[in-house]
C-alpha cells in the first residue's frame, strides 16, 4: 500500500491561481496520478517534501532500491523544457533524469544525498562561489534542433506589462520599467555566444550531492549568454546580510571574478531581470512584486 499523499494549502492555492479550473481538476486527480506513476515506474512514493509551491514533489524508492524523486505538475511546456534540459545536461552539473512523461507532467529524477539546499549555507560568500562553480558545469551549447525559449522571449514580458496598463506602468515605478526596457534592448543587442542556461539557478535550486559536491535541480531551460544566468542568484536570499547594497556589490564582484565575466554586464542583467520578475509576480498572482522592485532599485544604485 502506498503512503498517504497530502496536498499542502500553499501548493493548492498556487495551482488554482495559475491554472484556475484546470488546476482544480488536476488537484482532484492527483492521488490517482501518483498511484498511476507508482505502478508504471515500480515505485513506492512517500509523503511530499515540505514547502511546495508549483509542483508536487515527493521522495520515492524504485523496486530495485534506487532512491528517486517523483515530480508532478500540471502538464505544460515547462515540464517539456525541464525534461529536455535535464536530458541535455545528462547529469553534468545537475541531477540525473531517470524517466519522464512530459505530456503527463511527470518526471522521475535522481535523489540527491545528503540533499542540503545551498540556501541552508549561512556563509553567503561561500554560497556565491558554489553557485558560480555549478553554473560553469552546466553551460554548454544548446542542441541544434532545440525548442527552448530565448532570453529575448522572456524579455517580451515587458511588453505585456505595458499592454496591461495601456502603455503605462501601473503600480510599477516608471523609472525602473524604463531602465529595464533600455537594459534589455542594449544587452540583447550585444550578447555573447548563447548556451543552454538553467534559467532559475538560485539558492533553492542547488543541492549537496555525492557525485559532485553540489548539483542543480529544476532547470527552466533557456538559451542566452552566460552572463544572464546570475540574475536569479541576485534576486534570492536577500536577507543573507543586513545591508542589501553591500551584499549585492560583493556578490557581483565575486561572480565577475569567478566566471570571468564583465561586472557591469552582470549588473545590467540583474536589474532588468528583477523588474521582469516583479512583473511575473503581478502577472501570475497579482501580489508579491514589491520586494523585487526594491531589489531592482538597490541594484540600479550600483550602476
Amino acid at each position: 500500500m502506498q503512503p498517504a499523499h497530502p496536498i499542502s494549502p500553499r501548493l493548492a492555492r498556487t495551482i488554482v491561481d495559475l491554472y484556475e479550473a484546470e488546476g482544480v481538476a488536476w488537484l482532484d486527480r492527483l492521488p490517482d496520478t501518483i498511484a498511476s506513476y507508482a505502478r508504471r515506474w515500480s515505485l513506492t512514493v512517500f509523503p511530499p517534501f515540505p514547502n511546495l509551491s508549483y509542483n508536487y514533489v515527493a521522495p520515492a524508492v524504485r523496486a530495485d532500491g534506487m532512491e528517486l524523486v517523483l515530480k508532478l505538475g500540471v502538464p505544460d511546456f515547462e515540464q517539456q523544457r525541464e525534461t529536455a534540459a535535464l536530458r541535455h545536461y545528462d547529469g553534468r552539473g545537475s541531477a540525473m533524469l531517470i524517466e519522464a512523461d512530459p505530456e503527463g507532467g511527470a518526471l522521475l529524477i535522481e535523489r540527491l544525498r545528503p540533499g542540503a539546499l545551498l540556501a541552508e549555507l549561512e556563509d553567503d560568500e561561500q554560497a556565491t562561489l558554489i553557485a558560480a562553480e555549478v553554473m560553469g558545469q552546466l553551460w554548454r551549447p544548446a542542441p541544434p534542433d532545440h525548442s527552448f525559449p530565448t532570453v529575448a522571449d522572456w524579455a517580451d514580458g515587458m511588453g505585456r506589462l505595458r499592454a496591461e496598463f495601456g502603455g503605462g506602468t501601473g503600480p510599477f515605478p516608471p523609472r525602473m520599467v524604463e531602465l529595464a526596457e533600455r537594459l534589455f534592448a542594449e544587452l540583447l543587442g550585444s550578447m555573447d555566444a548563447p548556451v543552454l542556461l538553467h534559467g532559475d539557478l538560485h539558492h533553492e535550486n542547488i543541492m549537496s550531492a555525492t557525485r559532485r559536491p553540489w548539483l542543480a535541480i529544476d532547470p527552466k531551460g533557456i538559451v542566452g549568454e552566460p552572463a544572464y544566468e546570475v540574475g536569479a542568484l541576485l534576486r534570492n536570499r536577500l536577507d543573507a546580510e543586513p545591508d542589501l547594497r553591500r551584499l549585492q556589490a560583493r556578490r557581483l564582484d565575486q561572480l565577475a571574478e569567478a566566471l570571468e565575466l564583465e561586472r557591469q554586464r552582470l549588473l545590467g542583467w540583474g536589474v532588468a531581470q528583477a523588474v521582469l520578475s516583479a512583473w511575473w509576480s503581478y502577472e501570475d498572482h497579482g501580489r508579491g512584486w514589491e520586494p523585487m522592485v526594491a531589489n531592482a532599485e538597490v541594484l540600479a544604485g550600483l550602476m
